[in-house]
């Protein structure tokens, strides 16, 4: 037998650390692999020789692995390139060093098209490495899959926040507008999910081009109609000419991709300044959304370990590479069952799965009951957490060891 590597890379979800752990606990059930190592700070870290051997994990950790936030081997934002043979020779002397035959890459979008890569390179020199995906995002906006590890528990954060805040907006009688700012730099996903609450007034998503004038309007009603207006904007909510709504365009992540951030307060200004209201209230959920292990839903968590776990079990098969373990909806009597699938990686890489235009109501006004019907199974059940002294027990991270 060889040896199998699983690293984890771009933003971190509340469930990424439980996809970790399904490819740990099912080599000891049913160890394919003589030893699993975990590379520390993503393909950046593995390049370095940065690996942390966690074949022998014990239970309890498994346990607490699955409820631990943040990317427990440490995440990274370097890309590999197409056409950079010195990387990927470099991967490839480091997975021989260490007997690997196998790399699991936990990761998003630009992740998928690295195990896409990766196999292709490996293929193409005749190298018996392998490459298998597990996808996560909080974007949830990965193809063909019905949706990401780590949305849901997004999701369910994000519903019972905007539920908390506006309950604390709507005690006051003074005029302001609240204006609650999401994730979501090319797809709405998680924004729009705000609306399970029945609390939103007005949604703002990237997949409508943003209308001044017409928004203000829409404004100026709900506050005519109910002295309140409680707002939800996705961050990549963007005007018809491609410019951000936020201020934080000018600076790009290791992707090349815009830093977004401030598209709430561009609005509750742009209120303000236009004399609807005196002043607002901004929320960012930004990483609460993707950290609040104690809000986690029971399906995500089930399912990213589950996940997880199908990776392994179809990594026994020495053709399979190039390859990614997704998630189909299946509903059987009217209820929601996940049936775990495999594609090849370049089907899930360099696309953009938006929020359907048939789900979203004109004029701002939110989203229809396909979608909230769509969204409502996702962010079911709690976990039952190991805690102590009051607090969720999380393990302490491998790159920090």
């Amino acid at each position: 037998m060889s040896n199998c590597l699983v690293a984890q890379s771009g933003g971190p979800t509340a469930v990424i650390n439980a996809s970790l752990a399904g490819v740990i606990r099912a080599n000891q059930l049913n160890p394919v692999y003589d030893r699993v190592f975990g590379g520390i700070h993503g393909i950046e870290g593995v390049l370095d020789g940065k690996l942390y051997d966690v074949t022998d994990l014990a239970g309890r950790d498994i346990d607490l692995l699955k409820q631990t936030p943040s990317s427990a081997l440490g995440t990274c934002r370097y890309k590999l390139k197409r056409g950079n043979d010195a990387d990927y020779e470099r991967l490839a002397e480091v997975m021989d060093a260490n007997g690997i035959d196998t790399l699991f890459y936990i990761g998003g979008n630009d992740s998928m098209d690295t195990v896409d890569a990766l196999s292709e390179w490996a293929q193409a020199r005749g190298l018996s490495k392998r490459f298998v995906g597990i996808p996560k995002t909080v974007d949830n906006d990965l193809v063909p899959v019905d949706h990401s590890p780590g949305f849901p528990s997004a999701a369910k954060v994000a519903c019972a926040i905007t539920h908390a805040t506006y309950l604390d907006y709507a005690a006051y009688t003074r005029p302001e507008v609240f204006v609650l700012e999401t994730m979501g730099r090319d797809a709405g996903w998680l924004a729009a999910s705000c609306c399970v609450s029945g609390d939103v007034d007005l949604l703002v998503l990237p997949e409508v081009d943003f209308d001044k004038k017409a928004f203000l309007a829409e404004v100026k009603k709900k506050f005519d109609k109910k002295g309140e207006c409680y707002i939800v904007v996705s961050e990549g909510a963007h005007f018809a000419d491609g410019a951000y709504l936020s201020a934080g365009d000018s600076s790009h992540d290791g992707f090349a991709h815009a830093v977004l951030g401030g598209a709430a307060l561009t609005l509750k200004q742009m209120i303000v300044d236009a004399g609807i209201v005196p002043r607002g209230v901004v929320q960012d959920l930004s990483r609460a959304a993707r950290s609040s292990n104690f809000a986690q839903s029971l399906v995500d968590v089930t399912e990213a370990y589950e996940l997880g776990m199908s990776a392994h079990m179809r990594s026994a098969d020495p053709a399979f590479t190039g390859q990614v373990v997704g998630i189909r909806r299946e509903e059987a009597d009217g209820r929601y069952n996940a049936k775990f699938f495999a594609g090849p990686a370049s089907e899930f890489a360099n696309y953009v799965k938006q929020f359907p235009a048939e789900w979203i109501l004109p004029s701002y006004q939110g989203i229809t009951p396909e979608a909230v019907a769509y969204f409502k199974p996702l962010i079911e059940g709690e976990p039952k957490l190991i805690t102590q002294d009051g607090m969720a027990v999380t393990l302490q991270p491998f790159n920090k060891r």
